[in-house]
């Protein structure tokens, strides 16, 4: 299963192939005790969530430092992933749901995962600013603007300026055009060949 992550992303050092390897266990584990990942495709675990939460790095490579918000994170997506990856970037994974921060510290301690600061929070009521905001289909765009977008520092601290990268599926054009913001579309499809990106895309927009 990990072959699927070094597949795409070969450089991976053998801590983080130690780490990623070390999920599926522990996403079992914690599954069995509290259902975050769908009991009818946790055997795709590596395809539908942890290479697709990657799928943002194929589109910004975070810098050293930078801080990155993972918004309505449930068990995990896409920041648990993201944090193997680049580990010396700080994230902080967000849910209203104890359940489900509940996993992400687990899954963060049994991984060696040290770069995630898991909170039990809605997000309207942190008070921070993050150089990036990521996060998979939480809500619509407009109300998910609205929550986060004053928490975003200008500048840049990626290989892409400061603002939003969400995991997208469909057509989003009046969605997207709600917001009145100027987005820009990937299609994960470039970058993943297996048939379950066809219609996924990375949708980011500048702050």
């Amino acid at each position: 299963m990990i072959a699927l992550i070094t597949k795409y992303f070969p450089t991976l050092s053998e801590r983080q192939q130690e780490q990623f390897a070390a999920l599926y266990d522990l996403y079992a584990e914690w599954n069995a005790k509290i259902n975050v990942v769908s009991r009818k495709d946790f055997d795709q675990l590596y395809l539908r969530h942890i290479l697709h939460s990657l799928a943002i790095a194929k589109v910004c490579h975070f810098e050293d430092g930078a801080k990155v918000l993972d918004v309505g994170c449930g068990g995990g997506f896409p920041s648990v992933p993201l944090a193997i990856l680049f580990p010396n970037v700080e994230f902080v994974s967000a849910d209203s749901i104890g359940k489900k921060i509940t996993v992400v510290k687990g899954v963060c301690e049994g991984a060696g995962i040290t770069n995630i600061d898991a909170r039990n929070t809605r997000v309207e009521q942190i008070n921070e600013q993050f150089d990036y905001v990521v996060s998979r289909a939480v809500t619509e765009m407009a109300t998910f603007v609205g929550w986060i977008w004053n928490k975003i520092r200008r500048g840049q601290k990626g290989s892409l300026p400061n603002g939003i990268l969400y995991l997208k599926g469909g057509d989003l054009e009046a969605e997207l055009a709600a917001t009145k913001l100027k987005w820009q579309q990937t299609n994960i499809s470039d970058f993943f060949e297996e048939e379950f990106f066809q219609t996924k895309k990375v949708v980011y927009t500048a702050r």
